[in-house]
């Protein structure tokens, strides 16, 4: 049975490998130019890992969540499936959020100089370990 983000939400809480996700946010630093910074959340706002300096990432966790909320609705509503990614465009340059599993999501912030094609690529193969590891977490049960 396939659940949805939002059936998983509330009742748990994150145990994921810290280490190997913090590997990830790390990896993705050094092969995406111009990446800013990184952070995984539940889909509810919670911080599992990040990788920002000037950012506080709770806040950049509760408002991934917000628009993964729009941005699900969005893709639901128009006919388009499941979630899988959103991306922001603003004069300084681009956040992009990635469905990570079942309960978590990756967000990464990049300059304006960064290369989205490569962002892309980059996050949806990092987003598919992280998901792995999320989803493992999840088949072990609930805390």
């Amino acid at each position: 049975m396939k659940r949805t983000f939002r059936q998983l939400t509330a009742r748990r809480t994150s145990v994921l490998p810290e280490a190997e996700v913090h590997a990830e946010l790390r990896g993705l630093r050094s092969r995406v130019p111009h990446l800013t910074g990184s952070l995984v959340a539940t889909v509810d706002g919670l911080v599992v890992a990040h990788d920002t300096s000037a950012l506080e990432a709770e806040s950049v966790a509760a408002l991934t969540a917000a628009a993964l909320g729009v941005g699900a609705r969005l893709t639901e509503a128009t006919g388009q499936g499941a979630f899988l990614e959103l991306i922001t465009r603003g004069e300084r340059g681009y956040t992009a959020t990635y469905a990570a599993g079942s309960y978590t999501v990756l967000t990464l912030m990049a300059g304006a100089q960064a290369n989205v094609g490569r962002l892309h690529l980059e996050a949806r193969r990092a987003g598919a370990r992280i998901a792995a590891l999320a989803d493992a977490d999840l088949d072990r049960g609930p805390l």
